[in-house]
């Protein structure tokens, strides 16, 4: 499997997404601002599709349908019996979503206060709060659009169309682009509403994108009664664990967010939620591309016996996510608030709010390979059926979580910095998430680092830790051009990556985690497959 060509495929597209989203963001910063609107719609209302995207789209349900969906497309009936499969799926998975989203549509009071806890440092007025109830009763529909998108998205991903999947979240940005720049209202709370609405909008056409994508594709699913066969409760059986387990990051991120609106002061759910934003971006780009990428094709592999293989899959997939993650890693943290300026920092959003944002992203990214190695290693395991493994490890993480959190924020408080708390208790979790799931797997004969990982991994780091050197030199001279007009914002900031990328890749070489005869056998294999 071309496996950097394929995620170039997707991680391209998902890219684009991301900055898409980075500019939606600055749009909300600008209108929206660092206070209770805008905490009500990021840590609230646009949280609960956020996290069930990650649990459905990315991760539960493919986790769970995909392994399934192969092994039956493999048998005897070949692709037929696959989407006769997914049909009677489909056929329970709707009633379902149905019931489930207006039974939460139903409960957005205690749900918006479980989420936030109260808002009680913020003390909110009973108008306020039920502000945030009424954006969170908006965009709640997403989750069953999203929920069914995935099944779809799963089906076109089992067929190797990985691309078509990856462009549906573009769908969702655009449209919220759409609604802050064309129809912002007076005040940030008018527009909050504004955000709310074209996130279900957003998530109607991602569902769009993927009924008209299967059609094309020859796919063709039609309604059937629901029954509850012996493949089906498979199916759910396997789902709920494989959501704790994939998850883990997302609902760690959650129990932070209702930490933080019980225990920090007004804006501090809002620098949390940017600074995970830009921490998503690599995460997007590489751990989400890597992972819908490896769990079809391990399952498949694993399906025909061919256990090397699949070992030595992982093994790329490991050096190529940590070849792509090491140098987000150390651009966070060394220069996170000159990032967070060139973004954020207009209208409502103070350089204040921009150096509070910044130490959020510095903690996240401390986790950030941990975030992406979640996504390489957790195929291992679905792909061979097991999603209790990997929801035990996530449960243990979530805990740790807690754990950080009560302790890091009124430890951090103390130095003015509370709203870190969160970030590094949420990077310690996940890490320690990665360590089980590697030991286990190494330890059931399921991965063994083979001598090309061993001898690039250390170079690598080493490779980027002079590039974030390099990069402490330029923050002064681009001060001036981060804090201008919007043109010179992003001249600067597309400055700055550009010379993290250049010294990185130098590093490279001059560490020899790659040589010049890797990059010749490279493109000697991309002209052979031209």
């Amino acid at each position: 499997m071309k496996l950097a060509k394929a995620l170039g495929s997707v991680g391209g597209l998902t890219l684009a997404s991301r900055i898409l989203a980075l500019v939606r963001d600055s749009l909300a910063a600008r209108y929206v601002g660092a206070g209770f609107a805008s905490d009500a719609f990021n840590g609230v209302a646009f949280r609960l599709p956020n996290m069930f995207r990650a649990l459905f789209a990315e991760g539960a349900f493919s986790a769970a349908f995909i392994p399934m969906f192969n092994r039956k497309a493999a048998g005897e009936g070949g692709l037929p019996a696959g989407y006769d499969f997914a049909e009677r799926a489909l056929a329970v998975l709707l009633p379902v979503l149905i019931g489930f989203t207006l039974l939460l549509i139903a409960a957005a009071w205690p749900i918006t206060w479980a989420l936030s806890g109260g808002f009680s440092r913020q003390n909110p007025t009973p108008a306020q709060f039920d502000f945030a109830v009424m954006l969170a009763r908006i965009t709640l529909p997403y989750l069953a659009l999203i929920s069914l998108a995935s099944l779809l998205g799963g089906i076109l991903n089992s067929l190797d169309k990985f691309w078509v999947n990856a462009a549906a979240p573009i769908l969702l940005n655009v449209a919220m682009i759409a609604g802050l720049w064309l129809f912002h209202g007076a005040n940030e709370y008018e527009t909050a509403r504004v955000q709310a609405i074209s996130v279900t909008v957003g998530g109607a056409l991602q569902l769009l994108w993927l009924i008209l994508a299967c059609r094309r594709a020859g796919v063709s699913m039609r309604l059937r009664r629901p029954r509850l066969d012996k493949d089906v409760r498979d199916l759910l059986r396997l789902i709920l664990p494989a959501a704790a387990g994939a998850g883990a990051s997302q609902i760690n991120l959650l129990i932070s967010t209702a930490l933080s609106g019980w225990l920090l002061a007004s804006g501090s759910i809002t620098y949390i939620y940017y600074a995970d934003r830009l921490n998503q971006l690599p995460l997007g780009l590489i751990g989400i591309g890597l992972g819908t990428i490896l769990l079809p094709t391990i399952s498949r592999m694993l399906s025909r016996g061919e256990e090397g293989a699949a070992m030595e899959t992982q093994n790329r997939g490991i050096e190529l996510a940590l070849f792509l993650t090491l140098p987000a890693t150390i651009a966070f943290i060394v220069v996170a608030e000159p990032i967070v300026r060139g973004l954020f920092q207009y209208g409502r959003f103070t350089i204040e709010d921009a150096r509070a944002c910044g130490w959020a992203l510095s903690a996240f990214s401390i986790g950030l390979p941990s975030y992406v190695l979640v996504k390489v290693l957790t195929p291992g395991y679905y792909a061979r059926g097991d999603t209790r493994t990997p929801v035990r490890y996530a449960m243990l993480s979530i805990f740790i979580n807690i754990i950080g959190n009560i302790t890091l924020i009124p430890l951090l408080g103390r130095f003015g910095i509370g709203h870190v708390g969160p970030p590094l208790a949420t990077a310690l979790a996940s890490t320690v998430n990665v360590f089980m799931l590697y030991r286990t797997l190494v330890a059931r004969g399921h991965f063994a680092a083979d001598a090309q990982l061993k001898r690039r991994l250390p170079r690598l780091a080493l490779a980027a830790i002079a590039m974030g050197a390099a990069l402490l030199l330029f923050d002064g001279p681009l001060y001036p051009w981060l804090t201008g007009p919007m043109l010179h914002r992003y001249l600067a900031l597309a400055a700055l990556v550009g010379a993290g990328v250049a010294m990185y890749g130098l590093a490279c070489f001059a560490t020899g985690a790659y040589r010049i005869a890797d990059l010749r056998a490279l493109m000697r294999r991309r002209a052979a497959t031209d």
